[in-house]
């Protein structure tokens, strides 16, 4: 016999016409819902047979001794290493406070339709850290079912959520600010700023150095980096002769990757051109020459994560909001001075 599918809140949300997010605030009793919107969601979902995750956000004191690492499966393409990098340090922050790391890849579709990660649903962990960009949506979503949680590397406009995140817009503020004391004043910004909140607060820092000193910093003028999906994409170079003197790049890999379409139209970097990275991460196979870049310390940002987590699932006394991890500028051959 066909086993029957289970209905998912995507499903509700359908057959409705409203977002997955309504559904779930619905289904939770939440504010937000009109009284008879909320009674119709209901007997609909009761009429599809959807069956309610149970909630366990009331785990505590190390029931399990896991926690939930939940990673959106685009950050694991081959072009984005440093996510697996971030999660072996993680793991092992997490290993000397005696707490197991265990993974779940989110893909777009789950992420799209709402579903709730395995981890969360089976009961198998004390608490999640959501690694990595992912839907305002989806996490406000889980956010229904489930407290146990931390955004790792993103926020949303939510200041209900905890979350760790480097000083993006300080640390892209203070690489600007080195390019001009360098004597570099047309600049370019290199990174798609719909992306990530990352990107967008580098950006806005980039933009901030720039005004502070009269100099040019668009938001029309951003060359993108990636796709809809996040993946990096072939950039699109102004002509030689409308070159900046330097391009900020949102990342060592696009750093990587812009300084290779340079080199391929004859453009020596840093003779003709300025480039700078920001994380100071490349794998052996991404170097080019080494990069003038801002360095995040990974044990800092994953320290901070997995006291923050640990601290909230087994009910001790913490921080509540918005932890930052600082960087700081390294200078290597990228750069010229003018």
């Amino acid at each position: 016999m066909k086993q029957k599918k289970e209905v998912r809140l995507s499903d509700i949300a359908k057959k409705l016409g409203i977002s997955t997010v309504t559904v779930s605030k619905a289904l939770s009793n939440k504010e937000g819902v009109g009284e008879d919107l909320r009674q119709e969601i209901k007997s609909l979902a009761q009429e599809m047979g959807y069956k309610p995750v149970k909630n366990n956000a009331g785990l505590k004191n190390g029931i399990t001794g896991n926690i939930g690492i939940v990673i959106p499966s685009r950050f694991f393409s081959p072009n984005y290493s440093f996510y697996w990098y971030l999660f072996n340090h993680l793991s092992t922050a997490l290993l000397k406070q005696n707490f197991f790391s265990m993974m779940e890849l989110l893909s777009s579709e789950d992420e799209k339709n709402c579903t709730l990660p395995r981890l969360i649903s089976e009961n198998k962990v004390d608490g999640i850290i959501f690694l990595g960009q992912t839907s305002t949506d989806y996490i406000e979503m889980v956010s229904s079912y489930y407290s146990n949680f931390i955004l790792m590397d993103f926020y949303t406009p939510n200041p209900d959520f905890d979350c760790v995140v480097n000083d993006d817009f300080f640390n892209s503020y203070l690489i600007t600010s080195y390019l001009i004391a360098e004597g570099h004043k047309k600049m370019r910004f290199v990174g798609s700023f719909d992306a990530t909140t990352s990107i967008r607060d580098r950006f806005m820092g980039f933009q901030k150095a720039m005004y502070e000193k009269g100099l040019s910093a668009n938001l029309e003028d951003i060359i993108s980096d990636r796709d809809e999906n996040g993946l990096l994409i072939q950039m699109e170079l102004p002509p030689r002769k409308d070159l900046p003197t330097a391009f900020v790049c949102n990342s060592d890999l696009t750093a990587s990757k812009l300084i290779g379409q340079l080199v391929e139209n004859g453009i020596k970097v840093p003779d003709d051109v300025s480039v700078t990275g920001y994380d100071n991460f490349l794998s052996e196979q991404e170097k080019t020459i080494p990069l003038t870049t801002i360095g995040v310390e990974p044990e800092n940002i994953c320290n901070m994560a997995a006291e923050l987590i640990i601290n909230k699932v087994t009910g001790k006394p913490y921080i509540k909001g918005r932890h930052l991890a600082t960087g700081k500028i390294i200078v290597r051959d990228s750069v010229r001075t003018l």
